[in-house]
């Protein structure tokens, strides 16, 4: 089985483009940071779509594709929060939900659960959707001077679909624990 397919070396170098992305939003350049997230998510689509088209999916790219916009969105999250462009709150809930998703899956492997049958939860890509949204939105902030009055619903609507997001994992966690438990 090959590991170094085209769209996972296309997911990694979208990892690699985080600190580069990250440096353009410390600096307050955020059209360039903005112009870097949208390579970051046309690659996205670009990895996905030769990976079902060219059957180069892969095992490694399963990780390796939601680990990429992990690392992206908590990268531009914890930056935006400490440059004072998104409310510090909302870089928390963010962060929070996907490092208690970790510790989940930690929990998970350790109770020897089998983890191929965890799946995205339903609000997952909603949630992923809503936090680019947001980055997008802030970074083009500049442009979108009429629409900032609506920043705010953004953010409780960005932080509301993540919450429940997590709360989805939870769920689908817990009936996985207690079937192990009964077997």
């Amino acid at each position: 089985m090959t590991i170094m397919t085209v769209p996972n070396i296309i997911t990694m170098i979208r990892i690699l483009l985080t600190p580069v992305f990250v440096i353009y939003l410390i600096n307050d350049q955020l059209l360039t940071g903005l112009a870097i997230l949208v390579i970051c998510g046309i690659s996205d689509g670009l990895d996905g779509f030769i990976a079902r088209v060219f059957n180069q999916k892969s095992r490694l790219g399963s990780y390796l594709d939601p680990l990429a916009d992990k690392i992206t969105l908590v990268s531009a999250f914890v930056a935006l929060a400490i440059r004072g462009f998104v409310p510090s709150w909302l870089s928390v809930v963010v962060i929070s939900r996907d490092v208690m998703i970790l510790i989940g899956i930690v929990i998970l492997y350790l109770a020897g659960v089998v983890l191929n049958n965890i799946k995205p939860a339903a609000s997952s890509k909603i949630t992923t959707c809503f936090q680019f949204i947001t980055v997008i939105a802030v970074l083009a902030s500049e442009y979108l001077v009429s629409y900032k009055g609506y920043y705010p619903y953004l953010y409780y609507a960005t932080a509301l679909f993540t919450i429940i997001s997590f709360f989805q994992y939870l769920y689908q966690w817990s009936k996985l624990m207690v079937g192990k438990v009964e077997k």
